[in-house]
């Protein structure tokens, strides 16, 4: 097994891999656009920013394991990784406390205006009247948009702020807000409208590009405080420019619409550089995240290597169509189950997904196999009467 590893991990996670007796492989230079030139002997390929194309999926004959040393899978074209039945993980997290961690310093440094004030500094400029204005966080409301791992753990510095928190997500309800200690919003807007301060910690999926844009911004407080520590696209980018513009929006970003390669020197959004407290997707970049997120590879390929079953998989299909289930009780000997699939393609019938327990004693097993169609009765005559079943049924 050769692993390809197209970003920097920690010297520790490539010498716990190649203790598998792994072919590691580590060029923290490859980009999008070289690794397909390079990918074609490796089985495993492990990418933190770097972006995962077609291209390479399809130059990736050996190919059977993409992970994501991070949370986020939009770098990676899962479409093309799902046809060509090539698993994709991630590590999610991980990389937690990191993100929370930055959120909170957006929040105080919009709020204070501290990179404003530390770029007059600088520039030999005491302002001390104009950044001695600030609103303080004590007592405010801030909204989380997106209430999974990192939203929670903001939830609980932000109180330790003495803030009051209150929480939007999809998944969120009234009782598990209670749990939470926050206070339940039904809608984004409503989080919006009710807020001094919002950030937000959305995947990045089709459903949620531009999820947050006019509707919202008009929505919320004048002087309001806006972060982003999740994915650029999640946020319409025109929408925001004019909301700081109009309502005085005191945006904290980390992450930017079509942001530039983590190599690239050149940031081209300069009018929104100007005008928001920012930092370079830097979220999940702490020497306790790289870490956390390098253990949590290793624990990946070592499942993978030892049972073929990757943990952590986000591209395989959530639902089974079918409740149809053939169970078949069977001797453990060689070829019974052999026989029993060659009569099921002999019937023109697929199978979805199958599973094969074997009782204690290494006697006995029962397969559990999800069809597409209901067998007839003739199939489950010929594989009852076949040699070493034990029972066969329909369920």
């Amino acid at each position: 097994m050769k692993i390809l590893i197209a970003d920097k991990l920690s010297a520790t996670a490539v010498k716990n891999l190649e203790a598998f007796n792994i072919q590691v492989v580590m060029d923290p230079d490859l980009t999008a656009e070289t690794i397909p030139g390079v990918i074609s002997p490796y089985d495993i390929l492990v990418v933190r920013s770097t972006k995962v194309s077609e291209e390479t999926i399809e130059a990736g004959k050996k190919l059977s394991l993409i992970i994501r040393a991070g949370a986020g899978v939009n770098t990676i074209d899962l479409e093309s990784a799902s046809r060509l039945g090539i698993h994709v993980t991630n590590c999610p997290g991980k990389n937690t406390a990191a993100v929370a961690e930055l959120a909170m310093g957006l929040l105080i440094a919009a709020d204070r205006r501290i990179a404003d004030c530390s770029a007059d500094l600088r520039a030999g400029i005491w302002n001390k009247k104009l950044y001695s204005k600030a609103a303080g966080l004590k007592g405010r409301t801030l909204a989380i948009i997106g209430m999974g791992a990192i939203g929670q753990a903001i939830a609980v510095r932000a109180e330790a702020f003495g803030m009051n928190v209150a929480g939007w997500s999809r998944s969120l309800t009234p009782e598990k807000a209670d749990e939470l200690g926050i206070e339940f919003c039904a809608t984004p807007l409503e989080a919006a409208a009710k807020a001094d301060a919002i950030t937000v910690h959305l995947a990045a999926s089709a459903n949620t590009k531009h999820f947050i844009g006019s509707e919202f911004f008009d929505a919320m407080k004048k002087d309001a405080i806006f972060i982003n520590t999740s994915r650029g696209e999640i946020v319409d980018t025109g929408a925001l420019k004019e909301a700081i513009k109009s309502k005085g929006i005191k945006a904290a970003l980390d992450v930017y619409e079509n942001e530039p390669a983590a190599s690239s020197k050149e940031f081209s959004d300069r009018d929104l550089a100007a005008a928001i407290t920012g930092t370079h997707h830097i979220g999940a970049s702490t020497d306790e995240a790289a870490e956390s997120i390098a253990a949590e590879v290793v624990r990946i390929v070592k499942l993978y290597k030892e049972t073929g079953t990757p943990p952590n998989v986000v591209n395989l299909r959530t639902k089974v169509e079918t409740d149809i289930s053939l169970v078949v009780r069977h001797f453990n000997k060689v070829g019974v189950l052999a026989g029993v699939l060659d009569e099921i393609r002999t019937a023109g019938i697929n199978i979805e997904e199958i599973q094969n327990s074997i009782f204690e004693g290494n006697k006995a097993a029962v397969c559990t196999i999800k069809l597409d169609d209901t067998p007839t009765d003739d199939l489950l005559s010929r594989i009852s009467e076949a040699e070493n079943i034990i029972n066969v049924s329909v369920k």
